[in-house]
């Protein structure tokens, strides 16, 4: 079921663009594939990246509630999520886009693992319609015509390590961009204090018996995964087809674009959703909400 729901459409979406493609190069193919996938994630992004810039908007207000609590866990969930309501995020909005985006992953994984093991399947495991297109049918003819390199540079199908303990750089360069893109990505949705501590001198004050800050602990931890998930792209990308590690540099470097865009969005905008006077926050699009004091003072400027 997976294997058609998922992996085949992508795969012949993938194939269609390659087969109408001039030049019929597929690095080409993927990247325009890739910028596709991402536009049509767009509105899932889109209100993953308003929840996320929310979130560190309210940094200072969960810091205070957690103060005002002091370790009561009943109480702070309780503050936390009629804060949440109140403002219109749901912590747990960012989910769906990263199911998504692992869903498309594994999809695409699949379906490049059987083109690289076989070109065959780009006849075989395309829909008849594509068949009919007019490289597909030279392709029946003289399969070896294929081209899976990124601009005869790069052979797609190749492993920035091989197994004898080699290196590809071409496919090398791909991986190293793919995982400094993710780290760049990532850092963009860091909120950014002046006052943080790294998480190594927090556990170094816990050990000397100094209670340490959970949300202070929570927000290092976060702070970490900007290196930890570029090593995890890394180790896992650099032992497979350098196709995949195409897909997400593209990727990384769209969404670094995407994200862009919505966190340097124009502020009057979210404050004139806000202030809306027919709009109350249940109608409000999530996480578009100007926190109340911003609202307060821009009344009295009006004023």
């Amino acid at each position: 079921m997976f294997t058609t729901i998922i992996v085949q459409p992508l795969f012949n979406l993938l194939v269609f663009i390659y087969a109408l493609l001039p030049g019929h190069n597929f690095g080409l193919a993927l990247i325009i594939f890739t910028v596709i996938i991402r536009l049509l994630l767009w509105p899932l992004v889109k209100k993953q990246l308003h929840q996320a810039k929310a979130m560190r908007t309210l940094q200072p207000e969960i810091k205070r509630i957690k103060q005002a609590t002091k370790g009561n866990r009943q109480r702070e969930s309780q503050m936390l999520m009629e804060l949440y309501k109140e403002r219109g995020i749901n912590p747990f909005g960012t989910f769906p886009i990263l199911i998504v985006q692992l869903i498309v992953l594994i999809g695409l994984y699949s379906g490049l693992r059987r083109l690289i093991t076989d070109p065959h399947t780009l006849l075989t495991f395309s829909y008849p319609f594509i068949h009919n297109l007019g490289w597909m049918q030279t392709l029946g003819h003289n399969i070896h015509q294929f081209d899976n390199t990124l601009f005869g540079v790069v052979n797609l199908s190749r492993p920035a390590l091989n197994v004898g303990g080699g290196i590809y750089w071409p496919a090398m360069f791909i991986v190293i961009g793919s995982a400094v893109a993710q780290y760049f990505q990532a850092k963009q949705l860091m909120p950014s204090d002046k006052n943080q501590r790294s998480l190594r001198s927090i556990l170094k004050q816990a050990g000397a018996g100094k209670q340490a800050d959970q949300s202070e602990v929570n927000a290092a931890v976060g702070r970490s995964t900007r290196y930890l998930i570029p090593l995890m792209i890394f180790v896992f990308t650099v032992n497979i087809a350098s196709a995949l590690s195409l897909y997400w540099l593209v990727g990384g470097l769209v969404a670094f674009i995407q994200q862009g865009i919505v966190l340097n969005r124009d502020e009057t905008e979210m404050e004139a959703i806000a202030d809306a006077p027919s709009k109350n926050v249940a109608e409000i699009p999530e996480a578009e909400i100007v926190p109340a004091k911003k609202r307060s003072k821009n009344k009295k400027r009006r004023k």
